[in-house]
Order: structure tokens, then C-alpha cells, then sequence
């Protein structure tokens, strides 16, 4: 089941008066392909809010009431595609949509996250220079900062962060990083996967949800994990990032997993990719791993 959660309301305008293009996201996929390769059985179409550029006073998150109804909705959908037998793939939008997501997993049992991002988006307001969501939503499913936005209907944290590996980040400035190195999050950045081998952190990911009995896994997938040359139509653009043959490496044994959950697609600007090149590639990569899958 594709569950389109096109919200963009965790992000600053990219100029003055603008709009965030990641809510264009499904309806691009969906033009470019990607819903004919998955085979997809049901559409599910969650409808944010008006974006705005307001601070909520109580939380300092933009548009913070906003994102705590949008993410109750789109728990609902993701308890209902579990409950119907499918497996979710929910595409965004930002990364903040990963709360609602998370606040379904909570409801259902305990859960783990594979957090696949080129950033950790492990901050709160007082880190963070944007007041956006979608910079700082792993650590609101973890239960940092605000209790509006990490305590919807009093079920904080929606994962354990010991529950939770963070892998591929490539932002390595000293305060970002000490942020997360704080906490019992697994934390993997780009340079310590490829040194350790991505095998052996998958494999370590699928051991521990294993013996520690989680109901299952979540994947969460922010495109700016990619290398720059091959996904440059994202917000916050850093050189480096993953190959797509190293993406299928991680992939391919957490979705072949009996456990996994289900997964979120996020921050793919169609804005920044008027020509759908490199929307084009990412398809066809899924189209390549879905065959991979199958055999």
C-alpha cells in the first residue's frame, strides 16, 4: 500500500514567499513510474495542512499544531495498512512525516528504526537554526524536546532509542554529532559503515531485532542519503553520500526480512528536478530492487 503524506510543513520556504516542493513528491513518483514498479494494491491519500512559516510560542517548531494533527491522521492510515495485511510504504514530504509513522508503530507494539539520512536530524529547537520538523524528528520519536510534538496522546517515546540505528550521516560538525553520540542510539555515519562494512552493520541491526523480540522494524529513508552527483534535488545539499549499489546492500536484507514493518520515502524536491533526471534514476533503482526481491 502506498500511503501518500505529502506534507512539507516541517520545512522553512526555500525563499521569501515560497513554498517547499517535497509536496509534490507522490503525484512525481507516481508520474515517473514508481507505483507500476511496486505492484502497488491500494493508494491511501493523507492531506496536510496549509503550509506556513509560523513558530508555534509553546513548542518553537513551525507550524507544530499542524504536524500533531497530520501525524494523527497518518497514524491511523499506517495502523489500518498493517491491520489490512500490507505492507506501507509511505511517501512524503519531509522527514517530519516519520512522526506519524512512529506514533503508529507505538500503538502496535514495540519497534524498531533503521534511520537511513544523510543528516542525523537529531536536534531540538534550542539546536536547531530553522525551527523546521523535518531537522529534528528522530529525536522526537525518541522523545527530545517538546512534549507537544514527543507525547501525542500521551505515548512518548513512540520508539526506544536503543531500539533505533542512525546510519549514513555525513554532517560532521563537532555539536551536531555530540548530540546524538549522548544518547543509546546506534549511531553509524557514512565513514564508520564503510570502514565496519555495511553487511556487518545491517546484519548487527537484524541480530538485535531479533534477540531483543521487537515486533518488527521501520525504514526510513531520506534520499539525501545519496550521493550528491546522484540525488542533488534535496534541501540540504553536502558532497558525498551513498552509491546506489550500496543503498541495495542495506536494503535488500532489511526489506527481505520477515520483520520490517513497513518504510517512508523522503525529501525528494521535484522543484529542483525540473527534468526528472534524477527522479528517473531513483525510480529505476527501486524497479531493479523490487526484481531482486522477487527472485
Amino acid at each position: 500500500m502506498i500511503i501518500e503524506a505529502p506534507s512539507n510543513l516541517g520545512l522553512i520556504e526555500p525563499y521569501p514567499g515560497g513554498e517547499p516542493g517535497v509536496g509534490k513528491l507522490p503525484a512525481w513518483l507516481k508520474t515517473h513510474g514508481l507505483y507500476d514498479y511496486l505492484g502497488v494494491r491500494e493508494i491511501v491519500q493523507i492531506h496536510p495542512p496549509k503550509y506556513s512559516m509560523t513558530v508555534d510560542a509553546e513548542s518553537r517548531v513551525r507550524n507544530a499544531e499542524s504536524i500533531v494533527c497530520f501525524s494523527r491522521q497518518l497514524s491511523v492510515a499506517v495502523c489500518s495498512a498493517f491491520t489490512s495485511g500490507y505492507f506501507p510504504v509511505v511517501i512524503g514530504g519531509d522527514c517530519s512525516i516519520l512522526i506519524g509513522c512512529a506514533l503508529a508503530l507505538k500503538s502496535m507494539g514495540t519497534f524498531g528504526l533503521f534511520f537511513l539520512d544523510g543528516h542525523t536530524d537529531f536536534m531540538w529547537p534550542e539546536l536547531s537554526q530553522t525551527a523546521g520538523a523535518a531537522g529534528m524528528e528522530l529525536a522526537m520519536v525518541c522523545g527530545y524536546g517538546s512534549s507537544k510534538l514527543t507525547d501525542i496522546d500521551s505515548r512518548k517515546p513512540y520508539i526506544e532509542e536503543k531500539h533505533v540505528w542512525c546510519v549514513g550521516n555525513r554532517e560532521f560538525t563537532t555539536w551536531y554529532v555530540e548530540a546524538i553520540q549522548s544518547t543509546g542510539i546506534h549511531y553509524v555515519d557514512l565513514n564508520q559503515l564503510r570502514k565496519t562494512g555495511i553487511r556487518n552493520c545491517v546484519c548487527e541491526f537484524l541480530t538485535y531485532t531479533d534477540k531483543n523480540r521487537l515486533d518488527g522494524f521501520w525504514i526510513h529513508l531520506d534520499v539525501d542519503v545519496l550521493d550528491d552527483a546522484l540525488m542533488p534535488a534535496v534541501d540540504s545539499r553536502q558532497p558525498g553520500g551513498l552509491w546506489y549499489d550500496e543503498l541495495g546492500e542495506i536494503l535488500f536484507p532489511l526489506l527481505s526480512h520477515p520483520k520490517a514493518a513497513g518504510m517512508n520515502i523522503t525529501i525528494l524536491d521535484p522543484d529542483r528536478d525540473p527534468s526528472g533526471r534524477y527522479t528517473r534514476m531513483f525510480v529505476n533503482y527501486f524497479c531493479r530492487l523490487r526484481k531482486v526481491l522477487q527472485s
